[in-house]
């Protein structure tokens, strides 16, 4: 037992990985021994986050816009310019959009949508062969896809674009799992709820208020976060193969709607 969620030896890259969500599975991968790779499109938050999370291990930016294909070929090839094999993918980078409705752009709807669908396929796919060097039936690779409860359930904002995103990375998370198994690679995905980040502003200033809505009476911290991506990419999550894990404090399956009547 003392070993099941020890990253000790393992490769780890985590997309996004410069701030919120992405930079509380960093440190929580490096804490548990894992070498990290973190990239992020401004190059200077990258750098400075890498060097603060150094503390805690190896941590090594690699900064790079992955909205395009073209961009996730080339941090695939940056990254195998250093690394031989990859134990662990996390696709967290995303974007979000909110505009009304009768005025919700193109540019709005194809920015979220390539970023937190196409891309997270499209570098799994450049790195596979990476993966699948590190993996093995007694040691499993993985990717590990961050989605949202948004995905889940429909939140009150006129974010279309975001909201479908999600559900796409979900189901997308079950129907990679289905192939790469096969090459004992294990996909499965976490829907956050309620952190404090960049993208979660209500999360991050208004969290007092923001508690009262979530049956477990808090937002989330960076240890649940940290928590629940080192089960996935531990050997203790080895069984869970397709599956997303809602850390949300209750919010997506644990929340009672109003009584009518």
């Amino acid at each position: 037992m003392k070993d099941l969620f020890s990253l000790e030896g393992r490769v780890a890259i985590v997309t996004g990985g410069s701030r919120g969500i992405g930079k509380m599975i960093a440190q929580g991968f490096l804490e548990q021994g894992a070498k990290v790779y973190i990239t992020a499109r401004k190059a200077p938050v990258c750098d400075q986050t890498a060097e603060e999370l150094s503390k805690f291990g190896t941590c090594i930016s690699l900064p790079h816009d992955l909205s395009t294909v073209d961009g996730c070929k080339a941090f695939a090839a940056e990254f195998l310019s250093h690394e031989n094999s990859l134990d662990v993918l996390v696709n967290n980078a995303g974007a979000a959009w909110g505009v009304e409705f009768a005025e919700f752009p193109e540019s709005g709807w194809d920015k979220v949508m390539d970023l937190n669908v196409k891309s997270p396929f499209f570098l799994t796919q450049a790195l596979f062969d990476a993966m699948k060097k590190a993996a093995s039936p007694d040691k499993l690779a993985k990717v590990i896809n961050i989605a949202s409860i948004d995905g889940i359930k429909i939140n009150p904002w006129e974010t279309y674009s975001y909201q479908a995103s999600k559900a796409a990375m979900i189901h997308l998370t079950r129907r990679l799992a289905a192939r790469l198994i096969q090459d004992n690679i294990a996909v499965s995905g976490i829907a956050p709820g309620a952190f404090a980040s960049e993208m979660n502003k209500a999360a991050r200033d208004q969290g007092d208020a923001v508690a009262t809505m979530i049956p477990a009476k808090r937002i989330g911290r960076a240890e649940d976060m940290a928590g629940a991506a080192v089960f996935l990419a531990s050997k203790a999550g080895d069984y869970v193969v397709g599956d997303t894990l809602a850390v949300d404090g209750g919010m997506a399956y644990s929340s009672i709607g109003q009584a009518w009547g």
